[in-house]
C-alpha cells in the first residue's frame, strides 16, 4: 500500500499587484490560465499526487477563494489583518496541516512533464533532509526574468548564489516544520527557514523534469498557454 503523502499548503494570498488590472476585482488565483483559474491548475496536481489534506492560505478578496473553493474540503488559513508572507503564512496554518513535513505549491505557476509533487515525495530523504526544493536552470524557467537563487553541488545540496547562473526555485516543496517555532518574527519569508537549513547543510534542491512557467505578470498568461500547448 502507498504511503498517505503528507499535507500540502498552497499559497494563495497574494495582492498580486504585478498583475495590474487583472487583480482589481479578483485574486490572483482565480485568473484564468488555459481555460481554468491558476490555483485549479495547482489543485489537479494535488489530486493527481493523491494529496488528501490540503490548506490554503487567504489575504486578498478571501470570500472569492473560498466561495470557488466551497465544493472541496480545503481548510482556510485566514491571514487578516495583514499579509503574513510565506513564513508567517505556513507558521499560522499549521494546525491545519497537522503533519510534519509538508509539501508547498504557490499558485501562480503551470508546469508540464512530471508532477512536481510526486518528484519531491519520491525524492525526500529525512534523514539527511530539512528541506527539498523544486529547481530549473534560470534560463529554462519561462517568465522568469532574473538570475539563479542557489547553487547545487552533486548531492543536491543548497547554497545561496544571488545574481549567479545557478537554478532557480519554482514555488514547490517539501520542507521540516520544527524550527518555524524559534522564528518569533509574525510576518516573515520562508527564506529564514531556508538560511537556517543552509546553515546546517540540510536544504536540498531537485531539478523538474519539464516545463515550468512563471504567471506573475499579466504576459506571463500567454507563455504559460503556449507552454501548456493550448489553443482556445
Amino acid at each position: 500500500m502507498r504511503p498517505t503523502p503528507p499535507p500540502l499548503m498552497l499559497f494563495a494570498a497574494g495582492l498580486g499587484t504585478r498583475m495590474g488590472a487583472l487583480t482589481a476585482t479578483r485574486p490572483k488565483p482565480l485568473i484564468p490560465v488555459a481555460g481554468k483559474p491558476l490555483i485549479d491548475h495547482a489543485l489537479t496536481l494535488a489530486d493527481r499526487a493523491g494529496i488528501t489534506r490540503i490548506v490554503t492560505n487567504t489575504h486578498y478578496l478571501p470570500d472569492q477563494i473560498e466561495l470557488h473553493l466551497a465544493h472541496r474540503p480545503i481548510a482556510i488559513s485566514k491571514e487578516q489583518p495583514r499579509i503574513l508572507e510565506t513564513g508567517g503564512g505556513l507558521k499560522r496554518a499549521l494546525p491545519l496541516l497537522a503533519d510534519n513535513p509538508v509539501l508547498t505549491l504557490n499558485t501562480d505557476a503551470v508546469w508540464t512533464g512530471e508532477n512536481p509533487l510526486t518528484q519531491l515525495l519520491a525524492a525526500w530523504d529525512a534523514t539527511r533532509m530539512d528541506g527539498l526544493l523544486l529547481l530549473l536552470p534560470a534560463h529554462l524557467a519561462t517568465g522568469h526574468n532574473g538570475t539563479g537563487d542557489f547553487r547545487m553541488d552533486e548531492q543536491g545540496r543548497l547554497t545561496r548564489a544571488r545574481g549567479a547562473q545557478g537554478p532557480v526555485y519554482l514555488g514547490a516543496q517539501i520542507l521540516r516544520t520544527d524550527a518555524l517555532a524559534d522564528i518569533t518574527e509574525e510576518v516573515f519569508s520562508l527564506n529564514l527557514l531556508w538560511d537556517r537549513m543552509i546553515a546546517t547543510g540540510r536544504l536540498y534542491g531537485l531539478v523538474h523534469k519539464g516545463g515550468w512557467c512563471d504567471v506573475g505578470r499579466p504576459e506571463g498568461i500567454a507563455l504559460a498557454e503556449t507552454l501548456l500547448g493550448y489553443h482556445p
